[in-house]
């Protein structure tokens, strides 16, 4: 089973698509979570993601934007594409039935 931010960082890059490298990735995630996302846990993520399968990995083109330095390019694989399901099937199971709404009124 995935965890929280492995399954954060493949939705991100499967949602920029073409365009997802690094920092796009990084800042996708922090607009979804509205909080900071390290580029250190980032790409320790990607690494192991990349061990696992689940995505794949390539150096881009160099950019002027960069420095002349290239983008370190991901997209998920068809194993990427089952975990992530399987996460997100999982997370829907097991919160049926359950209000968050209800359930912050009782305990304040």
């Amino acid at each position: 089973m995935l965890g929280e931010f492995e399954y954060l960082t493949l939705t991100a890059t499967t949602r920029l698509g073409e365009h997802a490298y690094g920092a796009a990735i990084r800042k996708e995630i922090e607009h979804a979570t509205v909080h900071r996302c390290s580029i250190g846990a980032l790409y320790t993520t990607l690494d192991r993601l990349e061990a696992k399968g689940l995505i794949k990995t390539w150096m881009g083109d160099p950019t002027p934007q960069r420095g002349g330095r290239p983008k370190r390019m991901v997209r998920v694989t068809a194993s990427g594409v089952r975990a992530a399901s399987a996460f997100y099937a999982a997370v829907r199971r097991i919160s049926d039935g359950v209000s968050w709404e209800m359930h912050r009124a009782a305990v304040r």
